[in-house]
C-alpha cells in the first residue's frame, strides 16, 4: 500500500508582460489643460475635475461647471506648470503640433483617439472612491473594457466607498491596538470580508474596531471550506472568489482546476493535498492536522474542494476537528458535479413528468468496492433520478444490482467524464449497456440514470447536440 503523500507546495506565477503600467495620479489642486470642443474633451474635463484638478478648458464653446474656460486656442504658454494636456485634434498635422507643444513644455499628453500621440491613456473606470479601478485594453477593444467594468461593478457593493474611506481613519487606532503585524493583517482581512459583504452603510467605527479586536483575541486564524465547483472557473460563486482572494494558504485537491487557482490571491501559498480514489493521496488526518497548525499561526486557510464541500467531500470530519479545537470555520458552497452535468445535458433532474425525486450516491466504499448498505430498492425506483459519484470502477456491479431490483434495462444512462472542463465527454447508453461498460481511469466520472435523460440533449460521438 503506498505511503501517504506529503503536501506539495506550488509557487505563484511571475508577473506577465504589461501592455500599460497602471498608475494612479494625484491631481488634487494641480493644473490640468484640456483643448477641444467635442464630447470627448468635455468628458475628459469632467473626469479631471472629479479627480480634484484645476481644469482649464481652451474651447470656443466650453460651458462646463467647475472648470475655467478660455475662448481661444491653447498655446505653449498655457502649459506652464500644468500636470497634463488632453486635447482633440482635427487631423494628423494638428495632433503632431499639439503633441510637440506638450513635449516642449515637459507635460504628459493625450490626444484623444490618436494613440500615436499619447503618453498616457484613459481606461474604463469603476468608481467606489477612494477605491478606484482602472481597466485598459491598450486600445485594442474598448467595448471589452466596458464589459469588464460592468462585471466588476457587480462584484463591488455600493457601500464599499464608505468602508474604504473609514479605513483611513482607522489605520492609526488599529496599528496602536495591534502592534503585531500578523495580528494586524488578520484584522484587516476581517475588515475586508465585512466590507465586501456590506449591503448597508458603514456601522459605527467604534463598534467596528471592537469587532476586529474581538476576532484578534480568538487568535485570528480561521478556515474556510470552499467549493471549487466541477472545474470551470466561471461556475465559482462570488463568495468563493472573495475567499480565495483573502487566503494566506490554500489547501487544494487534485481535481481543482488551474483556472480556479488562478483566481486566488497571488501571495497566497498553495499546497496540493491530493485526495483521489485509488491513487496515492494525503491521509485525511494529515490534512486536518495541517489546517489546525496553519490556523493556529493566525493564517486564513482556504480548504479548496472540488464540487461542493458538503457532497462526498469529508467536510463533516474537517468541521468537527476544527470546531473541537476552537478554530472558526466557514463553508462556502460550490456547484456540485451533478448539477453541472444536468445543465450540460439540458435536463431537469426532477422533471415532473419523469421523476419525483433525485438521489446522489457514492459508488465507492472505504475499501474501493460498491457500497453494500445502499437503499437499492429506493435507487431502483423508476420515478427517481440517480446520480452516482466515484462509480467508475464499480459501474458494472451497480447496474447489475439495479437490474436485479427491477429497474428496466432500457432506462437511459449517461457516463460523463470531466464535466464542465474542456476535455469533457458524454456517453449515452441504457442500463443494460451500463452493466457491460468499461470506464477508463483518469478523469473524474459521474454516472446519471433515469427517465429524465430522454428529455435532454442528444449525444453523438461524445458530443452533445440540441434536441429539435
Amino acid at each position: 500500500m503506498p505511503s501517504p503523500r506529503t503536501p506539495i507546495e506550488a509557487s505563484p506565477a511571475r508577473m506577465q508582460p504589461l501592455a500599460r503600467l497602471p498608475v494612479f495620479l494625484d491631481l488634487n489642486g494641480r493644473r490640468a489643460v484640456v483643448a477641444g470642443d467635442g464630447e470627448g474633451a468635455a468628458w475628459k474635463a469632467e473626469l479631471l475635475a472629479a479627480a480634484g484638478a484645476e481644469v482649464h478648458v481652451f474651447s470656443a464653446s466650453a460651458d462646463l461647471p467647475g472648470v475655467t474656460a478660455h475662448d481661444r486656442p491653447v498655446t505653449g504658454a498655457a502649459l506652464d506648470g500644468a500636470a497634463l494636456l488632453v486635447a482633440e485634434a482635427g487631423d494628423e498635422a494638428e495632433a503632431a503640433r499639439l503633441y510637440a507643444m506638450a513635449k516642449a513644455a515637459g507635460v504628459p499628453c493625450n490626444i484623444i483617439d490618436r494613440p500615436a500621440f499619447c503618453d498616457f491613456t484613459f481606461g474604463a473606470i469603476v468608481n467606489r472612491s477612494p477605491v478606484v479601478i482602472g481597466i485598459s485594453t491598450d486600445g485594442a477593444a474598448p467595448i471589452l473594457g466596458q464589459a469588464i467594468r460592468r462585471r466588476i461593478e457587480t462584484l463591488l457593493p455600493p457601500a464599499l466607498a464608505g468602508w474604504a474611506a473609514a479605513a483611513k481613519g482607522m489605520r492609526g487606532a488599529l496599528a496602536q491596538a495591534l502592534p503585531d503585524r500578523q495580528a494586524r493583517r488578520a484584522a484587516w482581512e476581517r475588515f475586508a470580508d465585512l466590507a465586501m459583504a456590506a449591503r448597508d452603510a458603514l456601522p459605527d467605527v467604534k463598534d467596528l474596531l471592537l469587532t476586529l479586536m474581538e476576532g484578534n483575541e480568538r487568535g485570528g486564524g480561521r478556515v474556510t471550506l470552499v467549493g471549487a465547483g466541477p472545474g470551470d472557473a466561471e461556475l465559482l460563486t462570488l463568495k468563493a472568489v472573495r475567499a480565495l482572494q483573502s487566503a494566506d494558504v490554500i489547501l487544494f485537491d487534485d481535481l481543482v482546476s488551474a483556472e480556479v487557482l488562478e483566481l486566488a490571491r497571488r501571495e497566497a501559498k498553495r499546497m496540493m493535498v491530493g485526495k483521489r480514489g485509488g491513487r496515492e493521496s494525503c491521509a485525511q488526518g494529515d490534512i486536518n492536522a495541517l489546517m489546525l497548525r496553519l490556523a493556529r499561526q493566525g493564517k486564513h486557510v482556504v480548504r479548496l474542494k472540488s464540487g461542493d464541500p458538503m457532497i462526498f467531500g469529508r467536510a463533516g470530519e474537517e468541521i468537527a476537528e476544527l470546531e473541537a479545537a476552537g478554530i472558526p470555520v466557514q463553508v462556502v458552497p460550490g456547484i456540485t458535479a451533478a448539477l453541472a452535468a444536468a445543465a450540460r445535458l439540458g435536463v431537469s433532474l426532477t422533471h415532473r413528468d419523469a421523476a419525483q425525486s433525485v438521489r446522489f450516491v457514492t459508488g465507492h466504499a472505504r475499501d474501493g468496492s460498491l457500497p453494500a448498505d445502499l437503499d437499492w430498492r429506493g435507487l431502483a425506483d423508476p420515478a427517481t433520478t440517480l446520480v452516482v459519484y466515484m462509480g467508475g470502477r464499480t459501474v458494472r456491479g451497480l447496474a447489475a444490482r439495479l437490474l436485479a431490483e427491477g429497474l428496466p434495462g432500457t432506462t437511459p444512462a449517461r457516463i460523463i467524464t470531466a464535466v464542465s472542463r474542456p476535455e469533457e465527454t458524454v456517453r449515452a447508453l441504457d442500463l443494460d449497456g451500463l452493466a457491460a461498460a468499461d470506464i477508463p481511469s483518469g478523469d473524474p466520472v459521474l454516472i446519471a440514470i433515469g427517465r429524465v435523460l430522454e428529455m435532454g440533449r442528444a449525444v453523438a460521438g461524445n458530443r452533445l447536440e440540441a434536441v429539435a
